[in-house]
């Protein structure tokens, strides 16, 4: 049987330039994949964290099951309470909220520190 002598050759060692031109391809998809998935959604995370950190009472807020409703308590750093009609309350865990739509005004001062702050201003 008659070897042919393309397939007697023994195979070469390898270029290393060569093997960096394969590799090549799949570092710049990677490269391309993190700009165009990976950050835009690390800032996408982000920017929820801060709304929600920022959630106070007065807020009309938004729950991704679709509930609309007035925040009526800010109950701890996991919980939240707010008003979907009149006497109705819910409680929600404060992740579960996907937007919020008006910010309500801070809360009032006590009395005594506005009568106070009255009779200074006399």
């Amino acid at each position: 049987m008659l070897i042919t002598p393309a397939y007697a050759q023994a195979a070469g060692a390898g270029d290393t330039s060569s093997m960096l031109m394969s590799l090549l391809p799949f570092a710049l998809i990677f490269v391309i994949m993190y700009f165009l998935i990976l950050r835009p959604q690390q800032k996408k995370v982000r920017d929820h964290a801060e709304l929600v950190k920022n959630i106070r009472r007065g807020d009309t807020v938004v729950t991704s099951g679709g509930l609309v409703g007035k925040v009526t308590k800010v109950v701890d750093d996991d919980q939240i309470e707010f008003e979907i009609s009149d006497g109705v309350r819910v409680r929600q865990m404060r992740q579960m909220i996907s937007g919020v739509r008006a910010k309500g005004e801070p809360a009032k001062e006590s009395s005594k520190e506005s009568a106070k702050d009255d009779t200074a201003a006399k």
